[in-house]
């Protein structure tokens, strides 16, 4: 009898840790998937104006937060059924349905660097690279809409200004993340 619990325990453990190994190495590739099959985390943006973020996944949840313009870039970090845990650029968690969210691309230039100073600015260029001409000086916190990124620079379009800017300086495309 003790013999069968031991055996049954060493072969449920074994394959907990298989099953978990395998998780990390999925992980550690970057191919998580969420239950929609779609890579995890992966950004999107805010398809209505008004977006209520919940403290759970289903409307039965309390309401969190009110999100209320378009097209604000989130990082969809979980899913569950038809629910999606959104992260915002500064930090803020909660769920949302996933019919609220556009696969439409866009992103913050440096929010981290909101109420640094006056002249800080983030460079959009016309030319994916250092050297090119300036188009614009965005303030960190603009919301841009990004076309494309090549993992270093992404395209992108704000306030009737268009160019590339550093990947590096938007939150909304992931370091070396290229897409078209």
């Amino acid at each position: 009898m003790r013999s069968t619990f031991f055996t049954s325990f060493l072969a449920a453990s074994i394959g907990i840790l298989t099953c978990l190994s395998g998780t990390d190495d999925a992980i550690a590739q970057g191919v998580a998937k969420g239950a929609s099959g779609l890579p995890l985390p992966r950004f999107v943006s805010l398809k209505s104006r008004k977006v209520n973020i919940r403290i759970g996944p289903s409307t039965d949840y309390a309401v969190s937060w009110m999100y209320m313009k378009s097209g604000t870039p989130m990082e969809i970090i979980q899913e569950y059924d038809n629910w999606r845990r959104v992260r915002d650029a500064e930090g803020t968690e909660g769920w949302v349905n996933q019919a609220l969210l556009s696969g439409e691309r866009t992103a913050v230039a440096a929010p981290w660097m909101r109420g640094k100073g006056k002249d800080i600015y983030v460079n959009m260029r016309g030319e994916p690279q250092q050297s090119a001409g300036l188009v614009a000086k965005l303030e960190p916190g603009v919301m841009i809409k990004i076309t494309e990124c090549n993992g270093d620079w992404c395209h992108a379009e704000a306030n009737g200004a268009e160019g590339w800017i550093a990947q590096a300086e938007i939150w909304g495309a992931y370091p070396g993340e290229a897409f078209k």
